[in-house]
């Protein structure tokens, strides 16, 4: 069934009562840097890509947590997960940029790994060429397997209750004080930020109901019958690329069902520590997740290398593990990721200030496609040569 019927972000501004400071000494802040962005062909992490200027994810993720701790008059205490992959090359960015948070005590929160399964054989994948593209993280739903390695015992004893979750490539996720003050006056131990769904946005699971509670379903857990209905809409923006017949036809089809499951997940999730321990502890140590079978090739950049599947799951999908889990409607300004060479256009262009790297201009005006069915090669020439401002005033549709 359809989640209907979602508190939002606007209505809670101004109603919600706490103390604040009091509630930020109890705050956590982490952001999931795993990711490589492989499918931009990179091979470092995402998150030390130039963003504005000089400035890359990293640097605006430590200048949030700067400016947030400044305002607020609290050291709020911040965390990154990062994975086998990106560990390295974030730590010593860190040291260069923003020595003084690299040297916080448990910053890092290192995921776990898992062999890639050879999709002929079912076997652990072999690669000689390179053995460590054998290995993967297995998503983010990771984290909290990760947590219950003693991190979170750890932070409960510290007096931390509540944790604020949100993407490294996902700028407009900060942490927002009314949010936070909704949260922990509230009954329910586990929230998801979703957002209504446009004809752009082709990531991310969407919200259901199952037996009246909340469950996030990714396109992998889409039953048949209801594949195409998922996929238009999550897909049809490939149009901008096509014929404007094509075009026309995908929009059709997009008006018809952007309904159908109106909002999606922004993987933008808060957590109460000591009810994720409980929910731990009742399930021999672990959240109950279901398995995602995530088809590539044992080299992400090399397409004529043996097909593997990548055992991963999401982390959003606890929100059906956790009794009286709920989700809150968040404007679009808190959801601006970074997936593919057309999100970084955007990113870079006239919509979003660099002061909180946000979006300012409408969605609408906003949709930057390009078309991205090129090799790793041309897609780095995108990234180190292209232009570092497009301009946002009026649709556009580029192809490179």
């Amino acid at each position: 069934m359809q989640a209907t019927g979602l508190p939002t972000l606007e209505e809670i501004r101004g109603k919600t009562a706490g103390d604040v400071p009091a509630l930020l000494k109890k705050a956590v802040v982490l952001k999931l840097n795993g990711g490589l962005g492989t499918g931009m062909g990179l091979d470092k992490a995402k998150s030390l890509l130039k963003v504005k200027g000089e400035n890359t994810f990293l640097d605006f993720i430590a200048q949030q947590v700067e400016h947030l701790r400044t305002t607020h008059g609290a050291q709020i205490k911040f965390m990154l997960m990062n994975s086998f992959s990106t560990s390295e090359d974030t730590l010593a960015l860190l040291a260069e940029r923003a020595p003084a948070l690299r040297a916080e005590e448990g910053l890092e929160l290192l995921q776990n790994k898992a062999p890639k399964v050879d999709a002929a054989t079912l076997q652990p994948a072999t690669w000689p060429k390179d053995p460590s593209q054998e290995w993967c993280p297995p998503g983010h739903g990771d984290l909290y397997a990760a947590l219950a390695n003693g991190t979170l015992d750890k932070l409960l004893a510290e007096g931390y209750l509540y944790m604020f979750v949100s993407n490294s490539d996902n700028l407009g996720a900060t942490l927002d004080t009314d949010l936070l003050t909704y949260f922990a006056g509230g009954n329910a131990p586990f929230v998801m930020e979703v957002c209504e769904r446009t004809e752009s946005d082709k990531k991310g699971g969407h919200l259901c109901l199952k037996d009246g509670a909340l469950l996030l379903r990714e396109s992998a857990q889409c039953a048949k019958e209801d594949e195409a209905a998922f996929q238009v809409c999550f897909d049809g923006a490939r149009a901008y690329a096509c014929t404007p017949e094509v075009r026309h036809t995908a929009l059709n089809l997009i008006s018809q069902d952007i309904g159908k499951h109106r909002y999606f997940n922004t993987n933008n999730l808060w957590v109460k520590l000591d009810a994720l321990k409980q929910l731990i502890d009742s399930n021999n140590g672990a959240v109950p997740l279901p398995l995602i079978k995530n088809g590539k090739t044992v080299d992400p950049r090399d397409a004529s290398s043996p097909k593997v599947w990548q055992l991963e799951t999401a982390m959003g999908a606890a929100i059906e593990c956790f009794k009286g889990a709920s989700a809150v409607v968040v404007p679009r300004e808190r959801f601006a990721p970074v997936k593919t060479c057309n999100d970084l256009l955007a990113v870079r262009s006239d919509a979003y200030k660099s002061r909180v790297c946000r979006k300012e201009a409408s969605s609408r005006l906003c949709d930057v496609f390009v078309h991205d069915g090129v090799s790793a090669v041309r897609v780095r020439l995108v990234l180190d040569a292209s232009c570092r401002h497009v301009n946002c005033h009026e649709p556009m549709s580029l192809q490179l």
